[in-house]
Order: structure tokens, then sequence, then C-alpha cells
């Protein structure tokens, strides 16, 4: 069976630092970009980065650029997101997710196996 679970989320302070683990299993892991994605409180889903199978380059979103590095292991089947300054507005469920690696990457409908998510929550 086809699994992706994202886990490691919890209460952080604005400011702080969290690290969320993604495991797979199921499917050939290392023939798929790897995408974190979220949805905060009223908004949209937004990949906020996306590390591609092919060159091995990482997208990541305006609002994770600078704060935010993920990395993947294609042996072990796991991807990480380390999580860095973060701010209330980071406040979502994030869920790892892979696509078929191609140009739509930037995109949420893009993805085709999808995780359960873990909340993140930044809040004093």
């Amino acid at each position: 069976d086809v699994q992706l679970q994202a886990s490691g989320g919890g209460l952080v302070q604005p400011g702080g630092s969290l690290r969320l683990s993604c495991t797979a299993s199921g499917f050939r892991f290392e023939d798929f970009d790897l995408g974190w994605i979220r949805q905060a409180p009223g908004k949209e889903l937004e990949v906020v980065s996306c590390i591609r199978k092919r060159n091995g380059s990482t997208y990541y979103s305006d609002s994770a650029k600078g704060r935010f590095t993920a990395s993947r292991d294609n042996v072990k089947g796991t991807g990480s997101l380390e999580m860095n300054s973060l701010k209330a507005e980071d406040t979502a469920v994030y869920y790892c997710a892979a696509g078929p690696s191609d140009w739509r990457y930037r995109r949420q409908q893009y993805y085709r196996y999808w995780g359960q998510g873990t909340l993140v929550t930044v809040s004093s």
C-alpha cells in the first residue's frame, strides 16, 4: 500500500524552530518529487517546498525561503522540513506529498500521494 506520513508538529513560540519528518512506503520514492504543502486557517493549500527528483534542486515559496530547509534520503524513503524563525502565519496543517517530477511542482494539484498531515501551531 502507498503510504506517506508526516510527523513532528506541535506548539512552538514565535521565533522558535521545529523539524517535521516524512516517511514513505509502498512506491518508488526516488522516482517522485517530494513536496511539503500546508493549509493555514482560512487559506488555500500552499506548496512551501519541493525537492525535485530529476536534478536535485529544491523549490521554496516566498514565505518559506530563507527560513525553511527541506531534505530527503532516497535510500531510507524519508524526508524532513526544518523550520526556523517561525511566525504566527506559519500556523497550518503540514502535509508531505509526492508528485511525478515535471513542471507542475508548484501546484498542489500536482501531488499524487498525500499523507495525513501534522499540525504546527505558532503562538505565544
